[in-house]
């Protein structure tokens, strides 16, 4: 069904696809892009920096969390209604922006499709109860809220050419991501100071004090923060991996760095909570554990696991090209409803 018109609403807090971090920004931009190499008439709605194949329409030239002049606020409410403005120009608006391009939804003729990337906090389930109707995805069985009209299940997905299969592992323990809490960067530093291997911590500082009390005090010759890294500096710390830990100590919605990690053969340690089951086949490309005890003890077991069975999970389930044909599933199954409805 190519002919149709879709209008992707990626956020703008980074541009699209980000230079470091942005998850949801990732995902949103890979659909883009899939779409658009599918023969799909495809509308961006990003940043103006951003880059994609389809067509981008932009209102606000810069993420807000790139440029400090930008009011977060004042880009968010422009750049959402300026998508809805838009409406009719459309099939299909696919939105990556939370709850709050749900409060435009009833205001437009054009069916809505969400994906919900996460719940950030009960304050806003209010939103989702009161559109619980609308269209939605979720990212994985494990992160669902009841009672919303979920169509499907869709994994996230990643460009498999930007990380290439390492075929040889390296000495390094390696963490990627925020640097918060909730992504366990204090067990990480547990596990590397028990095991006694060294540890690279790539990733932004979103709690300065928890990086300042919890990880800051530990850096040393054998534990080293890195900062954050883009593309090329991921694909770095891969070829130097002898794996990836990733002890969420909250239960993961998805986790990017999981499956492109594995694309690029390093296996995973990975605490069980949430997604982390879904994303990791435990004994087979990564291992997932309950403690920072049993994190230690899956590390002498990483020889176990084929780095090539890594990718091949990897192309499988976690990939563009099978993240797009799930979407267009889901979108042919909304505008035979639609169809359905008008009839």
């Amino acid at each position: 069904m190519p002919h149709k018109r879709v209008a992707v609403l990626s956020p703008v807090a980074w541009r699209t696809p980000p230079r470091q971090y942005g998850a949801w920004e990732t995902v949103a931009g890979n659909i883009a892009e899939g779409l658009a190499a599918r023969g799909w008439d495809v509308t961006l709605f990003a940043t103006g920096d951003s880059v994609t194949r389809g067509h981008l329409h932009a209102v606000i030239d810069h993420g807000y969390e790139e440029d400090s002049a930008v009011d977060p606020k004042v880009a968010e409410y422009l750049h959402i209604s300026e998508a809805f403005e838009h409406a009719a120009e459309f099939d299909l608006i696919h939105s990556h922006y939370d709850f709050m391009a749900l409060t435009y939804s009833r205001l437009i003729k054009t069916p809505v499709l969400t994906t919900i990337h996460g719940f950030s906090s009960p304050k806003i389930m209010p939103v989702y109860e009161k559109y619980r109707a609308g269209y939605f995805v979720s990212i994985s069985d494990s992160d669902r809220a009841p009672g919303l009209n979920y169509l499907a299940t869709v994994y996230n997905g990643i460009d498999l050419a930007l990380y290439p299969l390492r075929e040889s592992d390296g000495d390094d323990l390696i963490f990627l991501g925020r640097i918060h809490p909730d992504k366990g960067v204090h067990l990480a530093i547990e596990v590397a100071q028990q095991s006694g291997l060294p540890l690279l911590i790539a990733g932004i500082i979103q709690d300065e004090a928890y990086f300042r009390e919890q990880v800051k005090p530990h850096l040393d010759g054998q534990i080293r923060y890195v900062g954050p890294v883009d593309v090329a500096g991921k694909n770095e710390l891969f070829a130097r991996a002898r794996a990836l830990l990733h002890l969420n100590t909250i239960p993961e919605r998805f986790g990017l760095v999981l499956a492109e990690a594995n694309a690029a053969g390093v296996p995973v340690i990975a605490m069980d909570l949430g997604s982390c089951r879904e994303v990791i086949k435990d004994g087979q490309t990564g291992f997932l554990v309950s403690s920072v005890n049993e994190a230690v003890e899956a590390l002498k077991r990483v020889d176990e696991i084929d780095r090539a069975t890594c990718r091949t999970r990897v192309e499988k389930f976690f990939s563009i090209e099978t993240m797009v044909e799930a979407y267009e599933r889901v979108y042919c199954g909304i505008f035979d409803l639609e169809a359905k409805r008008r009839s």
